[in-house]
């Protein structure tokens, strides 16, 4: 059996902004999905969601996934077991994770010598293929790791402050916010469009505030940014109570990350405030994760046979 693992994500700026070509910094965090591979006489998949053969309804990335690898080698059957980190539609980057790790383990089952930037390509593909319109920035900073500027892919030094992510607990719908915002903007053009724009100039903006450990610039160009998403369409009134709740418990900002409407708020905070902002949180009816950026993108974890 082979296990390969890739990490969730956190947007600092710039989600949806970066469908339309905006800049965006996206950074990797220390949650993961696993997945592990075996041969077998047909193809299953176990996840949280069940145990179902191939099927795109219950399991549509992983079984993309088998498809693409299916036409680079000859693949009969297979066993395909998840466990995650992540929860499902909160904004953390679950879809690109089980993508990533799915393509990465059967590619080393089935020795196709993918490389790196084949898995993020294909899991890219992978992802427009159910989701309509999606950026590369997830399935990208999931295979490759770290603080990452997109669509440049250029690599930004860790932040040195831990992550606090605050959940709903409330499906969101990547595709469903994406129409949503793309319907806005072909409405509104003149209003939606300099709004995406600002987003991106963000995003350059902190470009050279992250190189300078800047936090407390960093954050405020962060909060300006959940505004702007607000104005988008994509908050909600569960969202801005995590918001809130972080805010005036000593974080430096809170945000909305990923494609919003409920899923989680993204918080950074000095190491002493974190305890105190998870309950925070906790209290205004949210799920609590303190976290950490890291370096690691997709990884095998074991390899055995």
């Amino acid at each position: 059996m082979i296990t390969c693992s890739a990490p969730g994500k956190v947007y600092l700026f710039g989600e949806h902004a970066v469908v339309y070509g905006e800049s965006a910094i996206c950074c990797a965090v220390e949650l993961r999905t696993r997945v592990h591979v075996e041969k077998n006489d047909d193809v299953i998949i176990e996840s949280s969601l069940g145990t179902t053969g191939p099927d795109i309804k219950v399991h549509p990335y992983v079984t993309h996934a088998i498809e693409m690898i299916k036409s680079l080698t000859d693949l009969k059957g297979v066993r395909l077991k998840i466990e995650s980190d992540l929860p499902v539609g909160s904004g953390l980057g679950s879809s690109a994770a089980v993508t990533v790790a799915s393509i990465q383990a059967l590619n080393h089952l089935y020795n196709c010598g993918l490389s790196r930037e084949d898995v993020a390509k294909n899991a890219h593909k992978i992802e427009m293929i159910v989701q309509g319109n999606a950026s590369a920035t997830d399935t990208y900073v999931s295979t490759m790791g770290g603080v990452v500027m997109m669509p440049q892919r250029k690599k930004l030094p860790l932040l040195k402050c831990p992550v606090i992510i605050g959940n709903t607990k409330e499906f969101s719908s990547t595709k469903e916010l994406v129409g949503n915002v793309a319907n806005l903007r072909s409405e509104f053009p003149s209003v939606i469009d300099p709004i995406l724009s600002n987003i991106g100039q963000m995003s350059m903006l902190a470009e050279g505030l992250i190189i300078k450990n800047d936090y407390m610039a960093i954050g405020k160009l962060m909060n300006v940014n959940q505004g702007l998403l607000d104005a988008i369409g994509v908050g909600s009134s569960k969202l801005w109570d995590l918001v809130y709740a972080a805010r005036n418990c000593g974080a430096i900002c809170a945000k909305i990350t990923g494609a919003g409407g409920g899923g989680c708020i993204v918080a950074i905070a000095e190491h002493k405030d974190t305890k105190g902002i998870a309950k925070a949180i906790e209290d205004a009816g949210g799920e609590a994760i303190i976290t950490k950026n890291t370096e690691e993108g997709v990884r095998l974890e074991s390899f055995n046979g």
